[in-house]
């Protein structure tokens, strides 16, 4: 019975190390792989490869991971010198910020081998952060939060206070937001009471900040406890469970979407707050003075803004 055992482990064994050279060669032949410009991705290999067939467009199959079944089209693949590195051109610009499964048949003698390539998730956990802050803000590109936007823009002071007080309570009710969306309203197929719960969840948040602001500083509570209240009526605090919902944003993705869009509705403020206070000394006609003349300052914020379009960081 021993000798059974031991020769069934034997050819386990003997199998194992035969198939091990395959997966090696197919698992580290490709040593990096990145985008390299709006159609081009660069894969760099770990030993050099056959021109013949590295060069081959028709050995390619490139495709988006969320839709394998649209094909990319390839115009061509250059091979370096030394044979180590290839760039793949395409047809047609590349959204970088979709993962792309790239499939090579014949390198090194392996009938198929595959890859993905990527973004950095840092860089694009920063992309996030920067599309909220600057790219598609909140004020200046989406129009959300007016109401309170130019309530509470005629001072620094008062314009720093509420953008403190809004990132926190962004930032809270969006990660409750999360775990209610992915642990309560999706098991259950509870997706129609979105707004309804991001609602409460929103007002609920608010109350614990006023609550303990209240209790563990006063000082600090007299400062901002003013601007809380104001804090529940901002489209802004809603608009962000929304977003991470439709984008199946995960915890880290969504705490930097929050981050990004409570800096960008504070910067939004602080900017209009500093014209603010230099418009008090500026000798305006009357007709403009008030709401007539921040609706043009804030629309040529909008048009500055505009100059963020298209901006990719990574």
């Amino acid at each position: 019975m021993m000798t059974l055992r031991k020769l069934k482990i034997f050819i386990f064994t003997a199998l194992l190390m035969l198939l091990v050279p395959v997966f090696a060669t197919a698992e580290g032949l490709i040593a990096e792989q990145s985008f390299g410009g709006d159609n081009k991705i660069i894969v760099t290999f770990a030993e050099p490869v056959d021109p013949t067939v590295a060069e081959d467009v028709g050995n390619y199959t490139v495709f988006e991971e969320p839709d394998p079944d649209i094909r990319l089209n390839l115009s061509s693949v250059a091979l370096s010198e030394d044979g180590k590195s290839a760039t793949l051109v395409f047809e047609d610009a590349l959204n970088m910020a979709m993962t792309h499964v790239v499939s090579v048949k014949g390198l090194a003698g392996v009938d198929k081998t595959s890859f993905k390539v990527s973004k950095s998730y840092l860089g694009y956990l920063f992309g996030i952060f920067i599309s909220a802050l600057l790219i598609n803000n909140f004020v200046f590109t989406k129009y959300l939060g007016l109401c309170v936007f130019f309530g509470t823009s005629k001072k620094k002071e008062t314009a720093k206070g509420m953008g403190v007080v809004f990132t926190l309570v962004t930032v809270v009710s969006a990660t409750m937001s999360w775990f209610f969306y992915n642990y309560i309203l999706v098991p259950f197929n509870l997706n129609f009471l979105q707004i309804v719960i991001f609602i409460g969840l929103t007002s609920l948040t608010v109350q614990a900040v006023d609550t303990v602001l209240r209790k563990v500083n006063p000082i600090l509570f007299n400062s901002f406890g003013v601007f809380l209240v104001l804090v529940i009526a901002n489209c802004v605090i809603i608009a962000v469970p929304l977003i991470l919902a439709g984008n199946n944003y995960n915890l880290f993705e969504t705490i930097m979407l929050a981050l990004g869009a409570g800096g960008g509705f504070l910067l939004a403020l602080y900017l209009m707050s500093s014209v603010s206070e230099r418009m008090q000394l500026a000798n305006i006609p009357e007709t403009f003075k008030g709401l007539p003349i921040s609706f043009i300052v804030a629309g040529q914020f909008a048009m500055a803004f505009l100059g963020f379009s298209g901006l990719q960081v990574f």
